[in-house]
């Protein structure tokens, strides 16, 4: 996309084009963020597992 086609959104439609950007910038800073958080959880789950299954008596 050219820079000509924010300014001629941005003159036509004003501060609303802007809001939207903005809007779905923290939208995917949000995703982002509970991704990181969900892969963290899934490894620390994971690591537990590996504990539990290694102290288990085995047969």
């Amino acid at each position: 996309m050219t820079p000509g086609i924010f300014i001629s959104l941005l003159t036509e439609n004003g501060p609303w084009v802007l809001l939207v950007f903005y809007l779905l910038y923290r939208d995917y800073q949000k995703d982002q963020a509970v991704r990181d958080v969900v892969n963290k959880n899934s490894a620390v789950l994971s690591e537990l597992a590996i504990l539990i299954r290694e102290r288990l008596p085995r047969k």
